[in-house]
């Protein structure tokens, strides 16, 4: 009787743990497929538009075989931008404004995230959760009155007004990325080398800037893309070749009325976006770690 007991019990576990593979396996595959799906089409775009920028005009207007490949593939799109003045100068005011922006970004993002999560002074829990929704703003409620603020400072056509303005959009979430980071190391680090006898400059230069890296990388990558890839705050401030960058210089050079010169516009799609796609692929894993400690910690 015991043994037909045992058996009975033996035989609903057993149906139990095979409906468990069963649902298992049909959530992997969903998510497998899901994911599939999200892959297609997210890279069909940027295929595209490789393809379409190794091919001439002529075969882009010719209009025959299949558009997804390139029958007489070619680098003249490339060549041209590459030894075009115009388009060089684009690309070097990116670069620069580019660069200030990140050093200027991260700079008071690092001071404002440790003075909030470590120096403890009174109204700190206040002015971090100010900080953030301050990052919930939408950019394009914004851009009308610091359009009368940055007139007022002379500073419209001018590629300084988004060296100013650019931080405004970066330094909220850096910040806060930040706090939620330094708020993950272990207190007892500072104590020690205030004990040493340390001050709070040495300590962020010595202890929380190497370990708190990870985060760091994450939040310059961000501020990175905000200054290399805005396009409205260019459009809005800067109307003058010689001071435009390279997001709004493909735009007003290669589109001339109902004058589409897709391929160029391509080639200059690609080469705008190498430098974001390198930096991300070598980085990767300090960014997603960084968000991650900056999401959980704070």
């Amino acid at each position: 009787m015991t043994t037909a007991m045992a058996s009975s019990d033996t035989i609903p576990r057993k149906a139990k743990v095979g409906s468990l593979e069963r649902q298992r396996r049909w959530a992997l595959g969903g998510s497998y497929a899901a994911l599939c799906v999200f892959v297609v089409v997210f890279l069909v775009p940027p295929f595209y538009m490789i393809m379409t920028s190794l091919k001439s005009s002529a075969e882009i207007s010719a209009q025959q075989g299949n558009p997804w490949l390139v029958q007489n593939p070619t680098l003249d799109n490339f060549i041209y931008l590459a030894t075009n003045a115009q388009f060089q100068r684009y690309f070097l005011n990116s670069v620069w404004v580019t660069g200030l922006v990140v050093i200027l970004s991260m700079t008071i993002a690092i001071l404002a995230a440790f003075s909030l999560s470590r120096m403890g002074f009174k109204g700190s829990q206040v002015i971090s959760t100010g900080v953030f929704l301050t990052y919930l703003v939408p950019p394009s409620l914004l851009f009308i009155p610091l359009f009368q603020i940055v007139g007022t400072l002379g500073l419209i056509n001018n590629t300084w007004v988004l060296v100013l303005l650019f931080p405004t959009l970066a330094v909220p979430f850096c910040t806060w990325l930040m706090i939620g980071y330094f708020s993950s190391i272990p207190r007892e680090l500072d104590e020690a080398a205030l004990i040493d006898g340390a001050n709070y400059l040495q300590i962020l230069l010595k202890v929380f800037i190497p370990v708190a890296m990870p985060g760091i990388i994450a939040a310059t990558i961000f501020s990175f893309t905000v200054g290399w890839g805005a396009f409205l705050y260019p459009l809005a401030y800067l109307y003058s070749a010689d001071q435009a960058v390279l997001t709004v210089g493909i735009v007003r050079e290669l589109i001339r009325g109902d004058v589409f010169a897709w391929g160029t516009i391509m080639a200059a799609c690609v080469m705008a976006a190498a430098p974001p796609i390198l930096i991300y692929t070598f980085l990767m894993d300090y960014y997603v770690a960084g968000l991650t400690a900056g999401a959980t910690k704070g």
